[in-house]
């Protein structure tokens, strides 16, 4: 059975087990499952143990293989230029289904405040609210004033920066030398894709205690009472995934989204499973290069940074989100609030990290510069109960906006991919 297989058996045998534990009232199930999930959470600790090197080895030689800083500035400016658009292209879907709906609109006064106060407790506080970064201080963080702490941190954007830096100046010394270096990171990217199969293999038991351990803790009743918005995530994410990314693959990229799809189907279900884009970062580089036939020197570069600034499904969940809120306590966007909404919801995607929930913070931002600033916290709260389900989706989403930029970048670099 391919790994694959027993992953999606492990989540389908999961969310089993934890409808059963819930809607039956098994509370000893319900106990059993729920003790499960620092299973799950190890899991998630030991894929992302093996980020930083696998980051730091696979971008130093990928970039440091481009030759000249020329090769580097034009792949990176396809590369920015497809996330930057496939990001507005996803927020501006999720802002018209949410205009189309009106799924805020549907809600009961009573319910919502009683699902605002079943949550509350575990929101954000204001302090949060008030100390998210401004666009030019995330420009600013985004330098990193010390690589090893930024790698401590796990903060990917500003190590990637100075991987990019160093890989270049990498790329410019004498050959010897830059053959030395090129050899011993070569040497940590391989050991890294041999821990990656390790852990790959506890990956169906890792996806069933955390699915298992989310259904039995929430239930689907919490769902129907937001079944509206969760539909309305969840169609837009859709249309992102069959429409938006396949005329990408077809006219861009010259593959068919069947095939694609197919490929990597891996990468996708431990995505969904994690809720972690950080977590499914190693397989993807792995399903990049020999399932895709995409080169390492395109798959270091654009994999890794997509992980970090290519945020599909978050920037049109946070438009969806936003229109809600602002439906549900009855204050009207007007046209330069619905732009504001677009961008900062583009801007807030990239201010997320590729951690689980990490999203629904930053959603703050947005909220606060629609003047939505006095129902953020209790708006947050609102839609807290059914957010973990909708962040398996949109990280979903996110980590396979990541391949289809490497498709479309190695083809307009000219490669030939077995999946044409």
């Amino acid at each position: 059975m391919r790994l694959h297989t027993k992953i999606l058996v492990g989540m389908v045998t999961g969310a089993a087990a934890g409808v059963a534990a819930n809607a039956m009232h098994v509370e000893w199930l319900q106990a059993l499952l729920l003790s499960l999930e620092p299973v799950g959470t190890a899991f998630i600790r030991l894929i992302t143990m093996i980020v930083i090197p696998l980051v730091v080895a696979s971008l130093l030689v990928g970039i440091s293989s481009l030759g000249d800083l020329r090769s580097l500035g034009r792949i990176g400016g396809k590369t920015l230029a497809y996330f930057l658009i496939t990001t507005i292209v996803a927020a501006t879907i999720g802002l018209a289904l949410a205009l189309l709906v009106s799924p805020g609109a549907r809600m009961d006064a009573g319910v919502r405040d009683e699902l605002a106060a079943q949550f509350q407790a575990a929101v954000p506080g204001r302090a949060a609210v008030e100390s998210t970064p401004s666009l030019v201080e995330t420009l600013v963080q985004m330098v990193p004033r010390n690589p090893v702490a930024a790698a401590a941190n796990l903060e990917l954007l500003p190590l990637i920066i100075f991987v990019i830096v160093f890989g270049a100046a990498v790329g410019m010394v004498q050959e010897a030398r830059r053959r030395a270096l090129v050899t011993f990171f070569e040497g940590v990217n391989d050991a890294c894709m041999v821990v990656i199969h390790w852990v790959m293999k506890l990956a169906p038991y890792a996806v069933f205690a955390l699915i298992a351990a989310v259904v039995a803790r929430f239930g689907l009743e919490l769902l129907k009472s937001l079944l509206v918005y969760s539909g309305v995530v969840t169609a837009g994410l859709a249309v992102q995934a069959v429409v938006v990314f396949p005329l990408v693959l077809r006219f861009l990229g010259r593959v068919k989204a069947w095939s694609f799809y197919r490929r990597i189907s891996e990468p996708m279900l431990l995505a969904f499973s994690t809720s972690s884009s950080n977590a499914a970062l190693p397989l993807s580089i792995e399903t990049a290069e020999r399932k895709l036939g995409i080169s390492k020197q395109i798959t270091s570069f654009v994999v890794p940074l997509g992980a970090t600034l290519n945020m599909n499904g978050s920037a049109l969940y946070k438009a969806v989100t936003t229109v809600f809120i602002a439906q549900v306590y009855g204050v009207t966007l007007g046209l330069g609030s619905l732009l504001t909404v677009i961008l900062t919801a583009t801007l807030a995607a990239v201010a997320g990290v590729g951690v689980p929930g990490s999203s629904l913070v930053t959603t703050l931002i947005v909220l606060n510069a629609v003047g939505l600033g006095a129902h953020a916290e209790a708006g947050i709260a609102l839609v807290l109960g059914v957010d973990r389900i909708l962040d398996m989706m949109r990280t979903t989403i996110n980590v396979t906006g990541d391949l289809v930029g490497a498709v479309f970048v190695a083809r307009t670099e000219g490669e030939d991919l077995p999946v044409g």
